[in-house]
């Protein structure tokens, strides 16, 4: 079954590190992106731009409605996802607690949704 580790972090918290942060913060998802190819768990991953770079889009009485930026003001942002493979939701979570963002923000685990024939 396909799982979506979705990353939610603090943006502004990047630029607030040092080059040498930064570095190990790089190579720790490096590490965790490698553990999961190595396992061949990983599907698909990437890091999102920053929220004010985005749109919410809704259509209400046949009007579409786009607003610049996330629709809720939240502390931490999506910031970026790993889809992977996992036999059970517990081994979701559990690679979910080795990913770094689970140190530094919150890591949402969410199955995809499955259809039955």
């Amino acid at each position: 079954m396909q799982y979506l580790l979705l990353l939610h972090a603090e943006e502004g918290q990047w630029g607030k590190m040092s080059a040498d942060e930064q570095a190990q913060g790089l190579a720790a998802y490096g590490a965790f992106t490698k553990a999961l190819q190595d396992e061949g768990r990983l599907v698909a991953s990437a890091r999102l731009s920053l929220s004010d770079t985005s749109q919410t889009v809704r259509t209400k009485g046949g009007k579409t409605v786009v607003m610049d930026g996330p629709f809720a003001e939240t502390k931490e942002q999506l910031a970026g996802f790993y889809l992977i493979e996992a036999e059970s939701p517990q081994t979701a979570a559990d690679w979910a607690a080795r990913c770094p963002a689970s140190g530094h923000g919150v890591v949402e685990v969410r199955p995809l949704w499955t259809v039955a024939a």
